[in-house]
This record gives C-alpha cells, sequence and structure tokens, in this order.
C-alpha cells in the first residue's frame, strides 16, 4: 500500500479529486489517499492562520510522518498537482539513508503575486516542500507541538533536521513547475505552483488541456452512478 498525503484547500477542492484521479490512473500499487484538511485535524493541531501562508496546508503538511504513526515512507504532494506517471515509481526512489527526499529546485518565482492574489514568497529551497518522500520514523522532530510553533521558514526550510545530508535528491521530473520550468513532455507529475487551470488567467498554461481531460473522466465516472 502506497501511502499519500495531499493537502486539501477549500479554494482548490477540484484540484484535490483531478490530483487523485490522476494517481489512480497511472498507478500499479494500490494507494491509500489521506487528505491533510485542518477540520479534521482541529484536535491535535491548532496553529492561527497567517497572511503569508497561500494555502490552508502551508504548515500541517508537515504533519504527515505523525499521522503515519512516525512508520513507514509516506509521500506528501500539493494538490495542485497532475500525476503524469505511476506513483510506485516514485515511490521506488526511497532510500534508507535520507530522513526525507524532495526535488532540489534552484530558481526564484517570476511572480510577486500567484492565484487568487497570494503573495508569492520568495526563499532558499522554494517548493523542495511541496512534494516530500518521507521516511517517517527520521522526521519524529515533526511533532504536532513543533510544527504549530515553528517558523514557516523552519518548516520548509529543513531546519527540524540535523543538517542538509539527511535531504536526498528526487528528479526534477518529480515536481515539474508549470510557468516556471518550460513544458517537458518527460514531466512525472506537473506543478501548477503559479496557479491551476481552474483558476482565471491559467486556463491556458502547460498540461491544461491533459488536467481538464483527467476531470472529465472523473466527472463522466461520477455521472454513471446517478
Amino acid at each position: 500500500m502506497l501511502d499519500v498525503f495531499i493537502g486539501y484547500d477549500p479554494q482548490e477542492v477540484v484540484a484535490y479529486h483531478v490530483l487523485c484521479q490522476s494517481i489512480v490512473e497511472h498507478a500499479s500499487q494500490p494507494v491509500r489517499f489521506t487528505p491533510i484538511d485542518l477540520p479534521s485535524l482541529s484536535k491535535v493541531f491548532r496553529r492561527a492562520p497567517s497572511n503569508a501562508q497561500s494555502t490552508a496546508f502551508s504548515f500541517s503538511r508537515f504533519l504527515t510522518p505523525y499521522l503515519a504513526g512516525y512508520a513507514g515512507w509516506s509521500l506528501f504532494i500539493d494538490c495542485d498537482m497532475l500525476a503524469r506517471a505511476d506513483i510506485a515509481e516514485l515511490f521506488a526512489l526511497a532510500d534508507d539513508r535520507y530522513a526525507v527526499m524532495v526535488c532540489k529546485h534552484d530558481y526564484t518565482p517570476r511572480d510577486t503575486v500567484k492565484f487568487l492574489n497570494h503573495p508569492q514568497a520568495r526563499y532558499a529551497k522554494k517548493n523542495w516542500s511541496s512534494v516530500m518522500l518521507l521516511n517517517n520514523a527520521r522526521c519524529a522532530a515533526l511533532t504536532p507541538e513543533y510544527v504549530e510553533e515553528a517558523s514557516g521558514l523552519d518548516l520548509h526550510q529543513f531546519n527540524w533536521l540535523a543538517d542538509e545530508a539527511q535531504i536526498g535528491d528526487l528528479p526534477l521530473t518529480w515536481n515539474w513547475l508549470v510557468g516556471e520550468y518550460p513544458y517537458a513532455p518527460e514531466a512525472r507529475i506537473a506543478h501548477f505552483t503559479r496557479g491551476g487551470p481552474y483558476f482565471a488567467g491559467y486556463e491556458a498554461c502547460d498540461y491544461a488541456d491533459e488536467w481538464r481531460a483527467t476531470q472529465a473522466r472523473a466527472m463522466a465516472a461520477a455521472g454513471r452512478l446517478l
């Protein structure tokens, strides 16, 4: 069973479901989805929202190891993505030498504002935490108490690890930043980080037609059940 935790945001409900559909369509192994949804975490996580965060799961994503019981490997992934390959291939890259494995982007966002007029923050390791393959037992520092109190930069820059040697590399194709990187047929996961095809102004972005086709298949399947 592949454990996949997905950031859930009320502003992007359709994105969550289309991402799940795209993962299922390519999966060669069973997948278990867990939405990182703030209301369902209210008994253990009470961090107040910040004006700087652009999604509801900006900080709660780091509860993934806790939710997995600090055991095994889990994948955290933002909802504004489209899987274009078998997620089992990503799990196959898990390497026990590391506490977490990410796509190590080295870029500066071109925008100062992104979807829904959210500010586009600039900081080192930007977007590293949007796809994280987590070796849960080695992420014991990520308790609910720590995630509630730590600064955003400490969380997203992986300062909860003893050193950067515990961060392994994943190929950038597993977190291909749409609009920041050129179109690539080999992209395994397309990440609509600037804004997805479901937002005004981003309807014609790269991979948008694939996203809409996936949405249509999900809706058609749902329609047959009604």
